[in-house]
């Protein structure tokens, strides 16, 4: 087999240095928490492809629901036109997230479903004659995808977009107010900086690709307080946290918040098919109302609201609503809790922390990530460390044998490094 990826014929491999990465293993099959590779080995997924695979692989409700609307019509543009698949799932979404969040704008990705959501946002304000708040405030050690725009509000000093400093636009960067001392910066940058200021971006309650980190409700409380006294909408991305990653369906509801704008995707089809959404209350879309037609939202991808994408999608919340996945959730919880605990006795561990179905040993520090996911290879699980941290984030319907065997391999992984 070739000794890097450089190797490969034609593709163009995310977050590798082709040069040098390791040749990648070649997946041939899936199914429930397992992968297939074309050796014969099988892997249990600890990751559930980038925290998509909420139900596991090949689940057969999801399977037959893209067959079904393949067989009807696979796609079709909404310009001018809409389907079933898509007005029956805005309807749904709609009815499961909190307060007046009403209004469902379709796209294919997570970092495009917040692209829409800044644009909005700033739309907004510019349609209600305050054309001074175009500025977007976010936090550091969020992340909220690799697109132009995204990459201004994303952590500068994270590293993966730092080379873009010069070419993005200046935005407002502060430190989430887990502290009363981080609580008083930001309550002075808004007293100064707020009429500015279109919108704050956050994630709740967890910064996925920032190093999983956690923060409270509290935290979230926080956001909407201020937001609200300075006039500034709220954007939540639950790109990552929203489908039972956290213990709730969405992890805005263990807050008790509404915000203004929430964008949706990954487990939105059930790790299947590209899709994402970003969802407004009903106070920012009647903004847009008008007869002057540049008040409109003009955006529209090509393969916005897919039929099939839009099928699978009601699907997967077929299965949220017939199966147990909260309890399921809840229950690798505390599995997580039970089993990694062993690993904070390990030399180079700094911290171990559960969050939902969400899983973290954080190392003092991480040289070669490559090495440790060969590693992890040679134990028959599928994880990948990044930053410092090596981390679960199974399918909700892994059983208690593949998720023991995910964090016995954690630990003597790391024990053997140590």
């Amino acid at each position: 087999m070739p000794h890097s990826a450089a190797h490969l014929p034609h593709l163009w491999l995310p977050y590798s240095q082709m040069k040098t990465a390791p040749y990648p293993v070649e997946a041939i099959q899936t199914d429930g928490s397992t992968i297939t590779l074309h050796d014969g080995r099988q892997l249990i997924d600890g990751v559930a492809s980038w925290w998509t695979a909420c139900h596991g692989y090949n689940h057969p409700h999801l399977r037959c629901a893209i067959t079904e609307q393949a067989q009807r019509m696979p796609h079709i543009m909404l310009g001018g036109m809409v389907h079933e698949p898509a007005l029956t799932l805005a309807s749904r979404l709609s009815s499961l997230l909190p307060g007046d969040l009403e209004r469902v704008f379709f796209t294919d990705s997570g970092s495009v479903a917040m692209e829409v959501a800044c644009k909005i946002a700033v739309q907004f304000h510019l349609n209600r004659g305050t054309p001074n708040r175009h500025k977007l405030l976010s936090f550091r050690g969020g992340y909220h995808g690799d697109t132009l725009g995204m990459m201004a509000i994303c952590d500068p000093e994270e590293g993966m977009h730092s080379l873009f400093g010069d070419a993005l636009p200046r935005q407002v960067l502060a430190d989430l107010p887990t502290t009363s001392a981080y609580l008083a910066e930001l309550e002075q940058l808004l007293e100064k900086r707020g009429h500015e200021i279109a919108a704050m971006i956050t994630e709740p309650l967890v910064q996925g690709a920032g190093g999983m980190v956690f923060h409270t409700p509290q935290t979230l409380r926080h956001l909407r307080r201020l937001c609200d006294q300075h006039g500034i909408l709220l954007i939540i991305d639950e790109v990552f946290t929203g489908f039972g990653r956290t213990g709730h369906l969405f992890a805005s509801e263990e807050a008790g918040i509404v915000p203004d704008i929430v964008a949706l995707s990954k487990a939105l089809t059930g790790g299947t098919l590209p899709l994402a959404a970003t969802i407004a209350r009903k106070s920012i879309f009647e903004a847009f109302l008008s007869d002057n037609p540049l008040h409109a939202l003009m955006h529209g991808p090509t393969f916005m609201a897919n039929p099939l994408a839009c099928a699978v999608a009601n699907a997967s919340l077929d299965l949220f609503e017939r199966e147990p996945r909260l309890e399921q959730v809840h229950a690798i919880a505390q599995q997580l809790e039970h089993e990694l605990v062993p690993c904070r006795t390990l030399p180079g561990v700094r911290d171990v922390r559960v969050k939902g179905a969400i899983g973290v040993v954080e190392l003092d520090q991480l040289d070669d990530a490559p090495a440790l996911n060969r590693a992890f290879l040679d134990e028959a699980v599928w994880i990948r460390p990044f930053r410092r941290i090596v981390y679960l984030t199974p399918a909700f319907t892994i059983t208690p044998d593949e998720l023991s065997r995910l964090t016995g391999a954690i630990y003597r992984v790391l024990k053997a490094r140590s």
